[in-house]
């Protein structure tokens, strides 16, 4: 088995209109990838069929190389879903103990607590009674209950304090360590950028780009650099917009800012050129996730990264 998921030419309609048209894309054995869209762009739907909750319309959606219902499948899979939905007058441990016992391959009890922060004195607490924090310690340590290949988070680190989505990436980095597969969904670009080795961005349906974080940035958002003026400012902006590495040219804060394709190049040209360019303070700026973000959304017809 080459790829832990694969879809090829999916695409899932409902009453004529086609929420995921024409995805394909592959997933190997512990990678960490974030799913980005906006909402509607067809996420949710692309993880259903994943877990099996769909059908594709079209195209093939394979699991360890087999079906998503097969239940060969769901034993190695875990899901932690945005909404944490538990079931009242039970208590955590009594949750955790039912849900184990689906699974040939059950993860230790005392592993799950020391994985998801769950403090002994939670085991006895009635599951409806736990604070959000803790009800979403519950839901990873529910995700994690079969000892799964293959983990889905949905929107994991909504609700969490800084230091505690800290710690929860802390713990998925380590999971993937052990050769787990995580797929993901955030609307905190940030975790994104930090945390997953390759980005899946939907836009409308479709797949508009799918790379690792920096390779995305580098093709669709412009390098800038930004500098303050040593001499007559806008002389020193006529100056610039004549070189030819230089696309545009604007002041913002009492800086001057410069965008181009090669940062190197206009370093190049105002420091050893002719002209020689009276600036200082030069910061240089590779652009962020967010305008990528931003430009690949608006814009998906410009931005295939394949």
């Amino acid at each position: 088995m080459d790829h832990v998921v694969e879809m090829n030419g999916v695409s899932k309609s409902f009453h004529h209109k086609k929420a995921v048209s024409g995805i394909s894309f592959t997933l190997g054995e512990g990678s960490i990838t974030a799913i980005l869209g906006p909402n509607g762009a067809g996420k949710t739907t692309m993880l259903s069929m994943l877990l099996g909750l769909l059908e594709p319309s079209e195209g093939t959606v394979k699991v360890f190389g087999l079906p998503p219902q097969d239940s060969k499948v769901r034993e190695r899979i875990g899901a932690m879903l945005q909404e944490v939905s538990v079931m009242d007058r039970l208590k955590v441990r009594e949750i955790i103990a039912l849900i184990r016992s689906y699974y040939p391959q059950r993860a230790d009890m005392d592993d799950l607590m020391h994985i998801t922060g769950l403090a002994p004195a939670d085991l006895n607490r009635y599951a409806e009674k736990l604070s959000g924090g803790q009800k979403r310690s519950l839901a990873f340590a529910l995700a994690l209950a079969g000892n799964p290949q293959l983990l889905f988070l949905d929107e994991p680190t909504v609700g969490l304090d800084t230091i505690a989505r800290r710690r929860f990436w802390d713990t998925v980095r380590g999971l993937a360590k052990q050769g787990k597969t995580i797929l993901f969904t955030t609307h905190y670009l940030q975790e994104a950028e930090d945390i997953a080795d390759r980005i899946l961005l939907f836009s409308q349906g479709k797949l508009v780009a799918d790379g690792s974080p920096g390779e995305i940035k580098a093709r669709m958002v412009k390098q800038s650099l930004s500098f303050l003026p040593a001499g007559d400012e806008a002389v020193l902006i006529r100056q610039l917009l004549k070189l030819p590495p230089v696309e545009g040219c604007y002041t913002k804060d009492g800086r001057i800012h410069v965008t181009t394709d090669s940062t190197d190049e206009v370093l190049r040209a105002i420091f050893t050129g002719e002209l020689g360019l009276a600036v200082k303070d030069v910061r240089i700026d590779h652009g962020s996730l967010d305008e990528a973000f931003e430009q690949l959304t608006l814009n998906p017809e410009e931005a295939l990264i394949r």
